[in-house]
């Protein structure tokens, strides 16, 4: 795979203050929601339109109206995918509720039966996301439009990075039918990307990530546990199978439509 070219990096000055805009809305967000989330579920004013209002304005307030809702529509289709297949399967889930600058998640009712169905539940979303920015990327070529190439990349990037090996993204999900040691390369990986770029996002990751594979390999003797994770080597291939070419495409997509910006 070909690398893209390193844009210049913005002014230290212009940088630092959109980190600390974004970090102050996230700790404005997280204190509300602490206080008044759960009363908010209950009453079910939190809904899908409800969070995807509010996420519409906080991706406005960075990028613009248009881009923000191209950015959150290709956050749904996502989500769609991993609420369609879930129901196929006979998991229950709930529709997305989106969270700004957090992205959106979909609540299952009930866990997954077998690691087979979290694993294809997990690579579901990236597979439909991967399809919508696609058809941003063919539009784009067909028209020239830089407005959808933008979303191509945005839509390339946010399934991308999903896919890393760690709970509790889509990446670690699609990985548990393999091995959880996958799981400690993914976590070692994101610590490096962390320490030589950091961000507000991949803390959280990485110790969510960290609770959840230690639960995990805790109680991987139980019984429950190795019947969960029981799987035949052709679901293990199909897993591995997916899991790659999602990864190869969506990196060399994004590639593609990769644009040098020069400040």
């Amino acid at each position: 795979m070909q690398q893209a070219p390193t844009p210049s990096p913005p002014q230290e000055p212009a940088a630092r203050s959109f980190v600390q805009r974004v970090l102050g809305v996230l700790a404005a967000i997280g204190a509300f929601l602490a206080k008044f989330g759960a009363v908010l579920l209950k009453l079910k004013v939190f809904t899908v339109a409800g969070s995807m209002v509010v996420s519409l304005a906080a991706y406005a307030w960075l990028w613009g109206w248009s881009f923000g809702l191209g950015f959150v529509l290709l956050l749904f289709v996502h989500e769609c995918g991993h609420a369609i297949t879930l129901r196929a399967m006979g998991v229950r889930a709930s529709a997305p509720v989106f969270i700004p600058f957090l992205g959106a998640f979909i609540r299952m009712k009930e866990s997954p039966r077998t690691a087979w169905q979290e694993s294809v539940s997990g690579l579901a979303g990236p597979a439909f996301g991967a399809a919508a920015a696609g058809l941003c990327w063919w539009y784009a070529a067909s028209t020239g439009s830089e407005f959808a190439r933008g979303l191509a990349f945005a839509g390339f990037f946010l399934n991308l990075f999903n896919l890393i090996p760690v709970l509790p993204l889509d990446g670690g999900r699609a990985v548990a039918a393999l091995s959880p040691v996958i799981w400690l390369v993914g976590l070692g990986a994101l610590l490096v990307v962390e320490v030589l770029r950091p961000t507000p996002i991949v803390p959280i990751v990485l110790v969510l990530g960290g609770i959840e594979a230690w639960r995990r390999w805790r109680g991987r003797a139980t019984a429950a546990s190795r019947a969960y994770y029981a799987l035949s080597p052709g679901q293990r291939g199909s897993v591995a199978a997916a899991y790659l070419s999602l990864v190869g495409f969506l990196a060399l997509a994004q590639h593609a439509v990769y644009v040098p910006r020069h400040f």
